[in-house]
């Protein structure tokens, strides 16, 4: 398979669980893009999210590791303890997050990195939480080319983060219900991909 797959980037925080399953539990297990699940987790304890979302969802749910490959149909959950980055070969690339704040893991550094990685193959969507976490990055997937969705206020548990990414002006492409999400997803991974534009070449090049 081409490596142009559309990559999805679910990050949450505070209600993220139900949010996420949500999301996940209606999307097809044939699905042609690659997904990685970010969720504020406590650094020093071990997470189960894996393993509730896999009750969710016919995608094959994993725990992130180092250098694992985004893969279609799969799921990658950003572990405890560590931020999940993506690498300039869109590989997964983990360092420690340390003890102090701010945001653990963190949605800007997953999806800042994305952006640069994957330029207009990626799908960030923020869904509920506490903070500002992920509006950096939603900026930058926006500045690469890549498509921002947001879960409306109304339907989300906790509003900060969504209303920070929607406070950005024009980073959300999609302001929707939680509901719609889903729906919106499997519409736009089966588009076609756009291929980001090339600095022309002159003969002096």
């Amino acid at each position: 398979m081409s490596g142009r797959f559309p990559v999805i980037m679910l990050v949450c925080s505070a209600g993220g669980l139900e949010a996420l399953g949500a999301v996940l539990g209606r999307l097809p297990e044939n699905l042609p893009a690659a997904v990685v699940a970010l969720q504020h987790l406590e650094p020093d304890r071990a997470s189960q999210l894996p393993m509730l979302l896999d009750r969710y969802t016919a995608l094959t749910v994993a725990p992130a590791t180092d250098g694992d490959a985004l893969t279609p149909g799969r799921v990658l959950i950003a572990p405890p303890g560590q931020h999940t980055l993506i690498a300039v070969d869109a590989s997964i690339a983990l360092i420690p997050s340390g003890s102090l704040p701010p945001y653990r893991p963190s949605a800007d550094l997953l999806l800042t990195t994305a952006a640069i990685a994957l330029t207009t193959r990626l799908i960030a969507v923020v869904l509920t939480g506490r903070g500002n976490d992920g509006a950096t990055g939603a900026t930058a997937v926006h500045r690469f080319g890549g498509t921002v969705i947001v879960s409306s206020l109304d339907s989300s548990t906790q509003q900060a983060m969504p209303e920070a990414t929607i406070g950005r002006d024009h980073v959300a492409g999609h302001v929707v219900p939680l509901s719609d999400v889903p729906i919106l997803l499997q519409e736009l991974v089966t588009a076609p991909l756009i291929t980001p534009a090339r600095k022309p070449t002159t003969d002096d090049d």
